[in-house]
């Protein structure tokens, strides 16, 4: 460990294989939590190369509760977090509208660390019963195209470090690889980031893991397409950034994506989406994030006709079909 840290203090980098061994470590509890305290600190401060994120990712998913969906080239939809905006459940309601489109989504998430309308948090209020069994996961994903996984099951690695992340209080390099550590390890990705710094590493990293992928972060600092501002968009073919209206969509205000001070309201926000019965900012801020997942998926659909599917997914009523039937099976 000694060593490792001089190095880490002498910005120098960890290859592929070391980072590996060095997070196999961390989780396999070889090091105490004053040791891997300073470990944290160092890649915060420091930051963390392609290179080591994808040695930890290995590690990580070497320790999971494997789930094979292969046969479904499923699509994850999630955000980094930690964008401390409150907004409503836009990735989750995102996933179940382009389950809706007839596309199979596997999400992976978790309670909200810093609101009440956190994946894990929304499911669980509409009585969604965790599992990480595969005959179960499977069974949801042949009836309604949708499999919720529950981090916690999947990643017991991840429990050996929860104190010592609890006693910092500061954001680590875990955070980095939530997104990246889906035990069913996903085709696609729409991946968003509260940090434009963060998208060039997940790009590189997502290319790299031969993810099709679409990183997308809006521009005043939300983890999603906010369409509060103008938002960027990175892909394995292009990147770009948009104003809501080279799209068809209308400027947001903060305040109209407020996901709710109680779980029971974040619920009845994300049923309102998904029974098209939302506020125009609610609907078309899930809408822009459907139809970036749907372009990851089939990327050479122009972005216009991702929205259309993304639209008519709603509108008909699919969308919310995906919900309840999502519900049945997994209670």
């Amino acid at each position: 460990m000694k060593e490792i840290l001089k190095l880490l203090f002498n910005h120098e980098e960890l290859t592929r294989d070391e980072a590996c061994s060095l997070m196999k470590n961390i989780t396999g509890e070889k090091y105490n939590n004053t040791q891997i305290a300073s470990l944290l600190t160092v890649f915060q401060m420091r930051g963390i190369t392609v290179e080591e994120l994808i040695g930890f990712h290995e590690a990580l998913l070497s320790t999971r509760v494997n789930v094979d969906l292969s046969e479904y080239r499923p699509i994850d939809i999630v955000g980094t977090g930690g964008d401390g905006k409150n907004t409503f459940n836009i990735s989750t309601c995102a996933c179940f509208v382009v389950a809706g489109a007839g596309y199979k989504v596997a999400k992976h998430g978790n309670y909200g660390s810093t609101s009440v309308s956190g994946a894990s948090n929304v499911m669980e209020e509409h009585g969604v019963k965790f599992t990480n069994d595969n005959s179960r996961l499977r069974k949801s994903m042949e009836e309604c195209g949708m499999v919720y996984m529950h981090a916690p099951l999947f990643n017991p690695a991840m429990k050996t470090v929860a104190s010592v992340r609890e006693e910092l209080g500061v954001r680590s390099i875990f955070n980095l690889l939530g997104p990246l550590v889906n035990p069913c390890i996903p085709a696609y990705q729409l991946l968003g980031v509260a940090d434009l710094t963060l998208m060039r590493l997940y790009t590189n990293t997502l290319q790299r893991l031969g993810i099709g992928f679409a990183v997308v972060n809006n521009l005043d600092g939300y983890d999603e397409i906010s369409l509060t501002d103008e938002f960027k968009v990175m892909t394995n073919r292009y990147e770009t950034i948009c104003k809501p209206s080279d799209i068809g969509f209308t400027i947001a205000r903060r305040e109209e994506l407020y996901g709710g001070s109680t779980t029971r309201e974040a619920a009845k926000i994300f049923d309102n989406v998904l029974s098209n019965n939302a506020t125009k900012a609610q609907t078309e801020c899930v809408l822009i994030n459907a139809s970036f997942a749907i372009q990851a998926i089939e990327p050479q659909l122009p972005i216009e006709e991702c929205v259309a599917k993304a639209r008519e997914s709603l509108e008909s009523g699919r969308a919310m079909q995906t919900l309840k039937k999502f519900i049945e099976i997994n209670q």
